[in-house]
C-alpha cells in the first residue's frame, strides 16, 4: 500500500478525491482504527456499496471511524 495515496480512489492524499473539485475541508482524510486513511467520499461510498458487512478495503477489518 502506498501511503501518499487513498486505497480506494489511487489519489494523492494532497489532491481531492474524484467527486470534488478542490482539495481540503471539504474533502478531508478519515483513518480508521486499523489505521488505514482515505478520502472521506471514498470511503463512505465504499461502505455504502457493502450490503452486510463494514470492512476496510485494505485490510478486510470491521470498519470503525478512529477519533482522532
Amino acid at each position: 500500500a502506498n501511503d501518499d495515496n487513498c486505497g480506494i480512489c489511487r489519489m494523492a492524499f494532497e489532491a481531492c478525491c474524484p467527486d470534488c473539485s478542490f482539495a481540503g475541508d471539504d474533502c478531508p482524510l478519515v483513518w480508521g482504527h486499523c489505521s488505514h486513511v482515505f478520502h472521506m467520499h471514498c470511503i463512505c461510498k465504499w461502505l455504502n456499496s457493502q450490503l452486510n458487512q463494514q470492512l476496510c478495503p485494505m485490510c478486510r477489518q470491521t470498519w470503525r471511524f478512529n477519533e482522532r
